[in-house]
C-alpha cells in the first residue's frame, strides 16, 4: 500500500493533523491508522460515571469527521516503522509506504509500583472505550459504594465529584498538600477543596496509597502513608500520563529526557519527512522554556495544525513555541481556571514579578438573575508589565475569559496594550465596562508599578 501521509493515531492530535493536511495538500492521499475501534473525547471520561453523559457511546468522536474530508482509516497497529525505506509494518503483516509519517500515539496511564495492583477492583483511566466500560460496570454494579481515588489532578478530582454526584462514597486520596496544586495558587486550590468537601468527598492531602490489601485477588482495602486503612472493593489510580514512545524509540526517533518525541518549533523530527505531534511529544513551556509535564488536547491539536500544514512546506514563520497551559474545571457548578505561570511558579524561577487580584461580578447591574462572583489574578513582570500568568473562578462565562488571557500571554501583551482594549460587554453576558474584572485586575497592577517607579 503506497499514501502520501501516514498518520499513525487517532486521538485528537491525529484527527487535526489529518484535516489541516488534507486542507493544505488536498492532492495528496491520508492514511490514518489507529488500534481502536472508537475513540473517546478524553477529556469527558470522568462524566460518564455521572449523570452528564451516563455512557461511553455518549462520549464517541464520530468518525465522519475525518471520512467526509477523504482521509482513510485503517483500525489497525502499527508495529514497526522504517524511517529510512519509509515503510511502515502492521500487525497483519501488510506494509504501507509513505512520503511523510506523523507519530500521534498519544499517552497511557502512570501505574503505580504497588503489588496487587492487577487484582479485581483495581483501575487507572486510559483512553479506550472497553476499559472505561469495564469501570462503568463495575462502578455500577459494586456491592459497596465506598470508592478510593487515587490523584487529585484534573481527572481525578473530576472523576471524584462525578462520583460523589451519582452517590458513592468517595475518598480522593492525593499526594499534594490541596488538589489542583500544579494548575492554582494555593487560595483558588483551597476553595477547590471547600467544594468538593461541601460535596460529600473525603479529600485526603499529602497521602499517599502504600498497600492494596487482597483477598482471593480482589481488593477490601488500601493502607495509606499515614497509617490509615478505608475500606474498598473499588480503587480508581489517576495519577497522570507518559508520553507512548515506544514506537518511535523502536523507530530511532530521539526521545526526551520526560519520554517524550523531540520536535523542533514545526513539530519535526530529526529525520526528513517525520513529524510528531500531541501527548507522545516531549513538551517545553511557552515561558521558562523549562520542560513541561502538561498534556492536554488544547496543546495537542495546536501543535497537529502546525504539523500539518507544515509536512511538505513551511506555511507559517511562527511555529508551536511551547506549552503555555491553559486549563479550566467546573466544581459543583463553579469555574475554575488558569493559564500560564501561577505566582508560585514565578516566585520559584524567580521572576520580578507583580500580582493584580479583583473580584467583581459576571453580569451587570449585580441584581440580575443568576449573578455570580467573578475572581481574577494576573501576574505580570515587572519591569515591562507583560502577562505571564492568570486564574478566575466564578460562573459559567469564566472558562472563556481564561482564554482571552491565554491569547494576551501568547501574543505577550502588556498591561499597557491591555488598558487600551475595546472589550464588548453586555447586563446578561459580563461584568460591566466600568468593572471588567480583567481590566480592574490589570489596574491594580499599573498602580503598584507606578509606585514602585514613582
Amino acid at each position: 500500500m503506497k499514501k502520501d501521509i501516514l498518520i499513525i493515531g487517532g486521538g485528537p492530535a491525529g484527527i487535526i493533523t489529518a484535516s489541516s493536511a488534507k486542507q493544505k495538500y488536498p492532492n495528496k492521499s491520508i492514511l490514518m491508522i489507529r488500534n481502536n475501534k472508537e475513540v473517546l473525547v478524553p477529556c469527558a471520561i470522568p462524566y460518564i460515571f455521572g449523570s452528564k453523559l451516563d455512557s461511553t457511546q455518549k462520549d464517541v468522536v464520530p468518525d465522519k469527521m475525518i471520512v467526509k474530508d477523504g482521509i482513510e482509516l485503517l483500525l489497525e497497529t502499527v508495529t514497526d516503522v522504517d524511517i529510512d525505506k519509509k515503510v511502515a509494518k502492521l500487525g497483519n503483516g501488510d506494509e504501507v509506504h509513505f512520503e511523510k509519517v506523523v507519530f500521534a500515539t498519544g499517552s497511557t496511564p502512570k501505574l503505580p509500583p504497588l503489588e496487587n495492583f492487577d487484582a479485581d477492583g483495581v483501575f487507572i483511566v486510559p483512553k479506550r472505550r472497553e476499559a472505561i466500560d469495564k469501570l462503568k460496570t463495575h462502578v455500577d454494579t459494586s456491592s459497596s459504594d465506598n470508592i478510593v481515588v487515587v490523584g487529585s489532578g484534573f481527572i481525578g478530582v473530576e472523576m471524584a465529584q462525578e462520583l460523589s454526584e451519582s452517590g458513592k462514597k468517595v475518598h480522593l486520596i492525593g499526594s499534594s498538600n490541596v488538589p489542583l496544586k500544579p494548575a492554582f495558587d494555593t487560595e483558588f486550590s483551597q476553595k477547590i477543596e471547600e467544594k468538593l468537601v461541601d460535596m460529600g468527598i473525603n479529600v485526603i492531602n499529602s497521602t499517599r496509597v502504600t498497600e492494596l490489601i487482597t483477598e482471593e485477588n480482589i481488593v477490601t482495602s488500601v493502607k495509606l502513608s499515614n497509617g490509615d486503612l478505608i475500606d474498598t472493593n473499588t480503587v480508581i489510580f489517576a495519577i497522570g500520563y507518559s508520553p507512548n514512545s515506544d514506537l518511535a524509540r523502536k523507530s530511532g526517533l530521539r526521545i526526551g529526557i520526560r519520554g517524550g518525541i523531540w520536535t523542533d518549533e514545526y513539530m519535526r523530527t530529526d529525520f526528513d519527512g517525520v513529524f510528531a505531534v500531541g501527548d507522545c511529544v516531549e513538551k517545553k513551556n511557552f515561558l521558562t522554556r523549562d520542560l513541561s509535564p502538561v498534556m492536554l488536547a488544547s496543546t495537542a491539536t495546536a501543535e497537529a495544525r502546525v504539523a500539518g500544514a507544515s509536512l511538505y512546506n513551511i506555511n507559517y514563520i511562527k511555529g508551536f513555541n511551547g506549552t503555555i497551559g491553559t486549563f479550566s474545571t467546573v466544581i459543583d457548578r463553579t469555574v475554575f481556571s488558569s493559564v500560564g505561570l501561577t505566582e508560585r511558579e514565578a516566585k520559584a524561577e524567580p521572576f520580578d514579578y507583580v500580582v493584580g487580584e479583583f473580584t467583581g461580578i459576571d453580569k451587570h447591574p449585580g441584581t440580575l438573575p443568576g449573578t455570580e462572583k467573578q475572581s481574577v489574578k494576573l501576574i505580570v513582570m515587572r519591569r515591562d508589565g507583560v502577562l505571564v500568568g492568570g486564574q478566575i473562578t466564578g460562573g459559567q462565562s469564566s472558562g472563556e475569559m481564561i482564554n482571552l488571557i491565554a491569547l494576551m500571554i501568547e501574543n505577550r501583551m502588556s498591561i499597557y496594550s491591555i488598558l487600551n482594549l475595546q472589550l464588548a460587554t453586555h447586563p446578561l453576558l459580563t461584568s460591566g465596562p466600568t468593572s471588567y474584572t480583567i481590566i480592574k485586575a490589570v489596574e491594580e497592577i499599573n498602580r503598584k508599578i507606578d509606585l514602585c517607579f514613582a
